[in-house]
């Protein structure tokens, strides 16, 4: 048996907006953005350069009650976790861009690790797992 996650939802005000920031600033690439007229909505999909991973599915909120978590989707805490296999090149160019960093880079057990908000304010990790770890791009 094979599993894996396929997407994750990520809740936006505005798909274009968030196409702009996940693809203009962070360098995603756009997997898909088709129209559904029968629900009024895109089926929007990005995902980091280079990844066959798990995707993200910008879903814009449709209804009062998802628009309150745009931008806390997971109460403060870090949500997403962006894994680079060059730490310094990666991270010099999310500054370049304009992201916004809460927590400088930090040399962990498990690798070195740096904390950035997305346009909307979720907060993310990028992180170079050490060489051995599980997890290693």
């Amino acid at each position: 048996m094979r599993q894996e996650i396929a997407h994750i939802a990520l809740v936006v005000r505005d798909y274009d907006e968030a196409l702009a920031f996940y693809c203009g600033k962070l360098g995603f690439e756009l997997v898909e953005d088709t129209y559904q007229a029968e629900q009024d909505k895109r089926w929007v999909v990005v995902r980091p350069r280079g990844s066959r991973g798990s995707t993200l599915l910008l879903a814009r909120a449709s209804k009062p009650e998802q628009e309150a978590f745009i931008g806390n989707q997971s109460g403060g805490r870090v949500f997403l976790f962006l894994a680079t296999d060059d730490f310094a090149r990666d991270f010099g160019a999310m500054k370049q861009a304009g992201i916004a960093f809460d927590r400088d880079p930090m040399e962990m057990d498990y690798g070195t690790v740096a904390v950035f908000r997305d346009f909307y304010g979720n907060l993310w990790d990028l992180v170079q797992f050490a060489d051995g770890h599980p997890m290693a791009v």
